[in-house]
């Protein structure tokens, strides 16, 4: 008999059935934990059935994946406007106040995210803004004869009247021709 107590003894951690303990820790594998998350998700899924059954209990659960998919039980699908017709009237006015502060829940945190979007986005397009204009500065700055913060007047447009005026004026010898004559004409 201590011969088989030995070797029940030896054989008997390699050969347990049933499930061993593992270490509850984050999987590395992708393909290991995708695997993982759907074994359990059904799992729990069917105890949440099983135990609104067996217990008549009100269940309901909500389960995000990784990836933001909904899976979700409920015993009790009154929320989505299922099954009214049992409902008393104080059931069915408890039902409606629940919805519309579960509504008014949702609208506040909406427009929380809307509001906080749109303060971002109006940062950024303030820091564009100063950026556009230290760029026109620094331009400015590197433009000949400004040293100031000044702008630059624009150029103004050329005027042929002015133009000749200011030519005639300057014309003080006579290696020009006058404009009494006739001008060159190429043959």
């Amino acid at each position: 008999m201590d011969f088989q107590s030995d070797l029940t003894r030896e054989i008997s951690p390699q050969r347990k059935l049933g499930r061993g303990k593992i270490e509850i820790k984050r999987i590395e594998n992708t393909t290991n934990r995708q695997v993982t998350f759907c074994k359990r998700r059904n799992g729990l899924l069917k105890k949440a059935y099983e135990l609104s059954v067996l217990c008549d209990a009100e269940v309901a659960l909500i389960v995000f994946s990784s990836r933001g998919r909904l899976y979700e039980y409920a015993n009790n699908r009154n929320f989505l406007g299922e099954s009214l017709a049992a409902l008393s009237l104080r059931d069915l006015k408890n039902l409606e106040q629940k919805i519309e502060k579960g509504i008014s829940k949702i609208r506040s945190k909406k427009n929380e995210l809307l509001f906080a979007e749109i303060e971002y986005m109006q940062k950024r397009i303030a820091e564009t803004e100063r950026a556009q204009q230290q760029q026109q500065q620094q331009q400015m700055n590197l433009m000949p004869g400004s040293s100031s913060y000044e702008l630059v007047p624009p150029p103004q447009q050329f005027d042929t009247r002015n133009y000749l005026q200011a030519v005639n004026g300057l014309q003080t010898n006579n290696h020009y021709p006058r404009q009494d004559q006739p001008p060159l004409q190429l043959v």
